[in-house]
């Protein structure tokens, strides 16, 4: 009879699925777990209860006066004391399975070498680690396609984490020592705890099924194109949409490929390379020269201040801050064609990039101005020269939607010298890019360029998630004065002086109208021998400590001229700020310049300046068939 019922029975009804929403089934190992750690709760209270009862419990009558001697060989206190023994006993056998069970599942992992090599065979470890997979990094577009980093099964059945592009995005990406970049920031927010048992016996509602793939929002033709750029040469590019502050792609050269720094010795060998540090991410984390390109930051001061309107002369001599002081000569040593030695306005000043003009025009702000401009870009105003190592990290200036990724992206604060023990020289060389101001990264000129970008005058965060919304860092300008400045920028890729109108010509032929700014910046480097590949050292005498003359080595030092560029396009509502920077390139219109047309045009062919640029593709037209005559 009971055979015929269990062959009866629909056990199809005891499936998890079928109580609740699989709910009470699923919940059974949860509360079973409760209950044996209420249980053993309860054990371990009754036997401390009745160790510490040994010794507080009181003695018969006929114990109380008698000598400890008798007392120790009377039958009751023999049994408390091996009662005691046996109790430590089973203490000490308890901590020693608990420890042996807390080393196996918290430290093994990370100090037992054969339980690592051998932990890949367990069955839980692999459904563990398949559980934890990062998900999917997807450029902007989200196909699957342009993935970014993503899986795939090795020859020896392993899963393998795998990179798309692995040394154009390996800055971005990061690497498992060191600095962490997106690999080990972006996914961390995904990572929740596992719930406690009391969690899932009192949820509700089961939980939805994470989806762990994260859309970023690099366009990945675009990161490759800028690296393409950049073959050969050291340097940084950095394009943002000032509308959004999408960072639309990043590269700095020289890099490194990610698979070929998973073993610790090759990272210290591109750690220890000083001569191109690879592992240097310039576009965030190096300091330049800015030159001509800052002319950028003075202009907009002088808009907040009310002194867009101010003329200046420039003289054949150049310009003296104050009697004694040297001058300030524009790049020739006279006057900037093609206006030459006169009275010029703002406009005419940055189309033919005038040093005489923004040197004036910066001492005429002074340090107060200045500084507040400063800080609406986040860059560092101090009061001494020997204050700018005191910079931080500047990762608040990042829209992400948690710190990591912020810490991860973070830039290295730029800084400017504003204090009263500076003269009037110094302010008018950090009105043209110079002197104090020497220490920009190619990503805070790319923030600059973009406020300018912004239809409103705003600085937007730049973001690396693309599914956040925008937020806006500051405000340093207003519509209007962002749309004038944008004219003024204009003059420097279609005005007849401008010092990138040659070069723009496929750009305006094209028809995208954009606007920018050259610069050329002289810059002391150390210099490294070709062969070797080493520092080379000079000797110098100096005196120690007790004031003895010892000779000692310094590394011998250069002045390389690096090249620069900083544009927005398209001019009526620009989707690009960008920021190039070649180290030794010379001349900002000759080398890096032609860079940032050459990115203009790559970005219209993938339609990030707007579907009524893109290229329309060509239909042949059909030729009419040949008739013969009769």
């Amino acid at each position: 009879m009971l055979l015929y019922f269990l062959l009866q029975f629909d056990w199809e009804k005891l499936k998890p699925e079928n109580f609740f929403g699989g709910q009470i089934l699923e919940r059974t190992p949860a509360g079973l777990s409760l209950i044996y750690l209420i249980g053993l709760a309860v054990l371990i209270g009754f036997l401390v209860i009745s160790f510490l009862d040994n010794f507080r419990r009181s003695k018969y009558v006929f114990e109380q006066n008698l000598p400890k001697e008798v007392t120790r060989k009377l039958t009751q206190t023999l049994a408390n004391r091996s009662l005691r023994l046996w109790q430590c006993i089973f203490v000490l056998l308890a901590v020693s399975v608990f420890g042996f069970q807390v080393y196996w599942t918290f430290y093994a992992d990370e100090s037992n070498e054969q339980f690592q090599a051998l932990s890949y065979k367990d069955l839980r470890n692999r459904r563990t680690s398949a559980a934890s997979l990062r998900g999917w990094m997807l450029d902007r577009s989200g196909k699957l396609g342009s993935s970014l980093a993503y899986y795939k099964v090795g020859q020896d059945g392993s899963i393998q984490r795998t990179f798309a592009l692995e040394k154009e995005m390996a800055h971005l990406l990061g690497t498992e020592r060191g600095t962490p970049g997106l690999e080990r920031t972006l996914y961390k927010k995904k990572a929740d705890p596992m719930p406690e048992a009391w969690e899932v016996l009192t949820t509700i509602k089961r939980p939805e099924d994470e989806q762990n793939d994260v859309k970023i929002t690099i366009d990945r033709d675009l990161q490759t194109f800028l690296a393409k750029q950049l073959e050969g040469k050291k340097g940084a590019i950095v394009v943002l949409n000032p509308q959004t502050g999408d960072l639309l792609g990043m590269y700095s050269n020289p890099s490194f490929n990610l698979n070929e720094s998973q073993k610790l010795e090759d990272y210290l060998k591109l750690e220890g390379d000083g001569r191109n540090k690879p592992l240097l991410n310039r576009a965030t984390r190096e300091y330049y020269v800015p030159g001509s390109t800052f002319k950028t930051f003075t202009m907009i001061s002088a808009f907040r201040a009310g002194k867009q309107n101010q003329t200046f002369n420039s003289y054949p001599e150049g310009f003296v801050p104050f009697r004694g002081s040297r001058s300030i000569t524009d790049a020739n040593g006279g006057c900037e064609p093609p206006y030459g030695c006169t009275e010029l306005n703002i406009a005419q000043a940055f189309e033919a990039s005038s040093n005489q003009y923004f040197a004036q025009m910066a001492v005429d702000l002074g340090r107060e101005r200045i500084r507040e401009t400063a800080g609406l870009f986040g860059i560092l105003a101090v009061e001494n020269p020997e204050d700018t190592f005191k910079t931080n990290f500047l990762s608040d200036i990042w829209n992400t939607s948690n710190s990591q990724i912020g810490n991860a992206l973070a830039i290295e604060q730029s800084a400017i010298v504003t204090g009263k023990n500076i003269s009037a020289y110094d302010i008018g060389l950090e009105g043209m890019g110079q002197g104090y101001a020497g220490q920009m990264t190619p990503f805070q000129m790319a923030l600059i360029a973009s406020s300018v970008g912004n239809m409103e005058g705003k600085l937007m965060k730049p973001k690396i998630e693309l599914d956040l919304q925008p937020q806006m860092f500051s405000q340093p300008l207003n519509a209007q004065q962002a749309a004038y400045i944008r004219q003024i920028m204009a003059l420097v890729t279609e005005g007849s002086g401008g010092t990138a109108t040659r070069v723009f010509g496929e750009v305006r032929g094209a028809g995208i109208r954009s606007g920018g700014k050259t610069g050329t910046a002289e810059k002391l480097a150390p210099l490294y021998d070709d062969k070797t590949g080493k520092l080379k050292t000079i000797k110098r005498k100096v005196k120690d400590e007790k004031g003895n003359l010892i000779e000692k080595d310094f590394p011998q030092m250069y002045e390389r001229t690096d090249s620069w560029y900083i544009s927005i396009a398209p001019l009526e509502k620009p989707t690009l700020a960008i920021a190039v920077v070649v180290e030794g390139g010379g001349y900002g219109a000759t080398i890096s310049a032609p860079i940032a047309a050459r990115v203009i045009l790559k970005a219209r062919d993938l339609g990030l300046l707007g579907e009524q640029y893109k290229p329309k593709p060509q239909v042949p037209t059909a030729k009419k068939p040949k008739t013969r005559g009769r």
